[in-house]
């Protein structure tokens, strides 16, 4: 549903009301340029978290600085209507900066969750800095599959499938 497609504007808007319901709010983010099984998992188990999942998706030119000039594959538009439409997820928010701290500092989200092979000390640390600050709470989640999106292109390319 792209209704969940949100403004920062609108984001800010709505969690300030959802607090006020007293809803348990968690942040994840991600490029998820080409969706599989691992991410399915992963926002399951962030939004078991609390009451409202916001999920930021990186935009084209921050996938392109993060993953380089070849990504994403799927234009963010594209990748923010398929994140809507998972029942994980209620809200997405497409952003442009290469992390996440501005969001977080103003969000003020209750649980920041993170998944794949993060740990505590190898997350951005200035997002976590933030986090720890209003007293959030950070949810770390291995990855439980093998897949990634780099794999799974590396394959196709490998394969010439």
């Amino acid at each position: 549903m792209i209704d969940k497609l949100k403004t920062f504007e609108e984001l800010k808007e709505e969690i300030e009301k959802l607090k006020k319901q007293g809803k348990r709010i968690v942040w994840t983010n991600g490029c998820f340029d080409i969706i599989h099984v691992g991410h399915i998992r992963y926002l399951q188990k962030a939004k078991s978290c609390g009451d409202v999942l916001i999920l930021g998706i990186n935009s084209d030119d921050s996938v392109r600085q993060i993953k380089g000039p070849s990504r994403p594959i799927n234009p963010e538009n594209e990748r923010a209507e398929i994140m809507s439409e998972l029942k994980s997820v209620d809200y997405v928010l497409i952003f442009g900066d290469k992390d996440t701290t501005r969001y977080l500092e103003i969000l003020k989200p209750d649980v920041y969750a993170k998944g794949g092979d993060y740990t505590i000390d190898t997350i951005n640390q200035d997002e976590r800095k933030i986090v720890e600050s209003y007293g959030g709470k950070i949810a770390l989640f291995p990855a439980d599959t093998q897949n990634s999106t780099t794999d799974i292109i590396k394959r196709i390319v490998d394969e010439k499938i």
